[in-house]
């Protein structure tokens, strides 16, 4: 599960996306224009925050992560995490970044098909297979870091994704609405579908992916599946 890696090992480096590509992605809660050594302060102040917030997923799962909870196990008042997270979404947000711009990086600028370099068809593929099994593998805390619907669509890792599916689509399938193409494919990959599918329908990842296969497929014109 994702929130173990904080517990066990420091995390990896990030790849870095090519800058010319222009397209945003996740926004940092950051810490302002502040001088260099506020800077390093508030940076280990929110990583003291982030640990003692996956502390708290480890031992009660995401349900106990609230904001008093995080302040009382990182002994700081419960204003110093509303002001450096906003609310208990950007705070869970946050527990996702690393995973969420290794995803990103990966499928713009990694290695084909989910990167640059493979057909619109097979970079699409390859998308929704890797999107379900990061989703399945801390789906608890995805499904808790769900925004609400006025802020659903419009956090920045979610506009990355919607971009980067209707390029694809556009790519695939020109004179198409991909647009809204791309809303309905990213549908198929909402992590409350997958906990529906796989946890109170039982169904394996294998078959979600070559279901998300087959809808590539039809979708782009280019049949089933062989």
């Amino acid at each position: 599960m994702l929130y173990a890696v904080f517990m066990s090992r420091a995390l990896p480096p990030l790849p870095k996306p090519p800058e010319s590509l222009g397209m945003p992605v996740l926004a940092e809660f950051g810490t302002g224009p502040d001088e260099p050594c506020l800077r390093a302060d508030a940076a280990r102040n929110r990583a003291r925050l982030l640990e003692a917030a996956a502390r708290l997923v480890a031992e009660h799962g995401a349900a106990g992560v609230t904001m008093e909870a995080v302040a009382a196990a990182a002994s700081v008042g419960k204003g110093t995490v509303f002001r450096r997270f906003g609310d208990r979404t950007g705070l869970l947000l946050a527990l996702l970044d690393h995973s969420e711009k290794t995803f990103q990086a990966a499928f713009l600028s990694g290695p084909a098909p989910l990167g640059p370099g493979a057909a619109p068809v097979e970079r699409l593929r390859a998308f929704g297979r890797a999107a379900l099994r990061r989703s399945a593998d801390a789906l608890e805390l995805q499904l808790a870091a769900e925004p609400g619907p006025e802020r659903r669509f419009s956090i920045p890792p979610r506009m990355l994704l919607h971009g980067h599916v209707a390029m694809l689509l556009r790519q695939a399938v020109p004179g198409a609405d991909a647009e809204l193409l791309a809303q309905t494919l990213l549908g198929y990959l909402d992590p409350a579908l997958l906990h529906h599918l796989t946890q109170q329908c039982g169904m394996p990842l294998e078959r979600l992916e070559a279901g998300w296969d087959d809808l590539v497929l039809r979708v782009t014109g280019g049949g089933p599946p062989g």
